[in-house]
């Protein structure tokens, strides 16, 4: 598996994108500003990322995918690490990152990755998307904030 940045010339992986965020609108937002990673194994992306500037010496990572089939094997491990070497050869100091009170999964996944919850915006995707989200039959309300210091 090869991590490596988006050329200029290339489309985002949309699909992969919008496993993280189900709004095309977001996404091609925070695409535009910030930077997209891709895993590839053999001539297929598996795995996405996409870090942006939000305050000097903090950079948020604002999606984080793998293909559903790669799921398991470490991938979103790899990537993770991958976008804290990053952050930190960029000169970061903190990587902040924010999921869904019903993202059970991301929440561990996070915090395994050396994340504390910092805070919670309440009612920030109900504020922010027209159509209602559930995972885990829990509706996505919330979004948990979580650092790490770089």
């Amino acid at each position: 598996m090869e991590i490596r940045k988006l050329n200029m010339n290339e489309e985002p992986p949309m699909d992969l994108l919008l496993l993280a965020d189900p709004s095309p609108k977001h996404v091609q937002e925070y695409v535009q500003r910030g930077e997209c990673f891709i895993a590839e194994m053999g001539n297929d992306i598996i795995g996405v990322y996409v870090l942006l500037p939000t305050r000097p010496e903090t950079v948020e990572l604002v999606n984080i995918a793998v293909l559903e089939d790669h799921h398991g094997k470490g991938i979103g491990k790899k990537l993770m690490m991958n976008a804290i070497q990053i952050a930190k050869s960029k000169g970061y100091k903190t990587m902040e990152v924010g999921t869904g009170n019903s993202s059970i999964a991301q929440l561990a996944f996070y915090q395994k990755c050396g994340f504390r919850i910092t805070g919670v915006d309440i009612d920030f995707f109900i504020r922010r998307y027209t159509e209602e989200i559930f995972e885990s039959g829990i509706q996505c309300k919330d979004m948990v904030r979580l650092s790490q210091e770089l």
